[in-house]
């Protein structure tokens, strides 16, 4: 039984409450200081400070987009079946369906040598975000989050828009602080809402500050008897983290102050005209992919699904061009006339290609290609109006300048001033590494 609970014991008991209270201070400025999350240095000159990946979920047709593959011969093979045109100084070709990103087409690095390891779905996807085919890794971001930090201590290292697969901003074994933050699913609202917990409404920010002060400087006493325990000091972190998104994230979604003119730029608010894609506000991913870089987000992604084209393919393919094309081409705009498109690495791609269809045959159905397909790059120090690699001539294979998912990778991180062999974290006993034991190898030829 306890004993009766005296005055002395009263005051001792709460003077430990006043002493985590007056820790509230030092508590902040070690967290900032030795947040995970602070900018860390490059190993070598970075050509790019941040990217964003614009995701085309599904497979796009390279074939109707950005690899033009004329009919030539007596004998009807596989090849466009849209019209292209050549665009820009540098005289890319680019399908009809892209007139607005055409008008960028001197910005644009395309890769026509791209390649796979698998034609699945899932796989091919996963191998895209992390490395790996099958394994949980961490996604690229956290990579880039884990090795460049951010530049706004209020804000995620890493941001992905409409999504709902875990593998695309999942941390892995990395500290949780690098995990991306996940806003908006399927298309749905992308507004600050679409959080969890980001209002704080439950108490006014000061107490809710003495509050999470009070439960941090416990959380510091605990974290002293387990010196090293890397879990808890990223769960930490992640507290004030949320904490400081709480007064910053909010007006950073809020698009309502965009004037009408940017608003219809973007096509904020617009969806698909035609075809059985589902709906989705592509223009508001990429308008809030500028907000968010401009504030310090080192790497934003956003997806836009239904590429996966197996019927209806001029249909389907059309309404889905219609819906990334203008958003896509305005974003362009803004990073170049802010001047950011010189470190920004804008990426463009999906998890693999679509093998052609024969012009006039009357067929309109298409599969995987994982031999053969595009991404095109922009800015961040790769060379604008240029194409690099080349597939077969019925596009069915990369036969020239071909660039693996690892290549891609590692070009990625040697732009941010990253060595793709020394980023490795210390997982189950030994050093892993976004681009794996197999390597990666840097794309120099693409480089401004």
């Amino acid at each position: 039984m306890q004993p009766p609970l005296s005055r002395r014991r009263l005051l001792r008991s709460a003077s430990c409450g006043f002493g985590y209270l007056a820790l509230s201070a030092l508590c902040q400025e070690r967290a900032l200081a030795s947040s995970a999350l602070v900018p860390k240095v490059a190993r070598h000159p970075a050509r790019a400070k941040r990217v964003v990946f614009l995701c085309m979920s599904g497979g796009p047709a390279q074939l109707d987009t950005f690899d033009y593959k004329p009919q030539t011969g007596s004998k009807p093979h596989p090849g466009s079946v849209f019209g292209f045109s050549q665009h820009g100084e540098s005289g890319l070709w680019i399908s009809e369906l892209l007139p607005e990103t055409a008008k960028h087409a001197d910005k644009l690095c395309v890769l026509n040598g791209m390649h796979a390891d698998t034609g699945n779905h899932a796989q091919s996807f996963h191998q895209l975000h992390t490395g790996d085919r099958l394994r949980q890794r961490p996604s690229l971001g956290s990579w880039i989050s884990y090795g460049l930090g951010t530049e706004n201590h209020s804000l995620p290292g890493f941001v992905s828009l409409n999504t709902s697969k875990p593998q695309v901003y999942s941390s892995a074994f990395l500290p949780s602080v690098h995990q991306g933050t996940p806003v908006g699913v399927n298309g749905e609202d992308m507004s600050a809402a679409t959080i969890p917990n980001i209002s704080g409404g439950h108490l006014p920010a000061s107490l809710q500050r003495r509050q999470l002060d009070l439960v941090q400087a416990m959380n510091r006493e605990h974290q002293s008897l387990r010196a090293g325990d890397a879990a808890l000091e990223s769960v930490i972190e992640s507290m004030e983290l949320g904490f400081r998104m709480q007064s910053e994230a909010p007006g950073l979604l809020d698009t309502s102050s965009e004037p009408a003119e940017v608003l219809e730029r973007y096509r904020v608010g617009r969806s698909v005209r035609e075809g059985t894609c589902k709906p989705s506000d592509f223009g508001r991913q990429c308008l809030l992919a500028r907000r968010l870089l401009e504030a310090g987000v080192r790497l934003v992604e956003l997806n836009h699904g239904s590429w996966d084209q197996h019927k209806n393919h001029r249909r389907d393919l059309r309404a889905n061009c219609e819906a990334t094309d203008a958003p896509i081409a305005a974003l362009l705009e803004d990073l170049d006339q802010r001047g950011m498109l010189e470190d920004t690495l804008v990426v463009w791609g999906g998890e693999f290609g679509r093998p052609g269809l024969v012009p006039d045959d009357g067929k309109d159905e298409t599969g995987h290609n994982a031999n053969g397909f595009t991404f095109w790059l922009a800015g961040g120090g790769v060379k604008g109006g240029h194409v690099h690699g080349r597939t077969d001539d019925t596009g069915a294979r990369a036969v020239e300048g071909k660039v693996h998912f690892r290549d891609l990778h590692a070009t990625i991180l040697h732009l941010l001033g990253l060595e793709p062999d020394a980023l490795t974290y210390q997982h189950e006993g030994r050093p892993h590494r976004l681009i794996g034991p197999e390597g990666g190898r840097v794309a120099q030829e693409i480089f401004a």
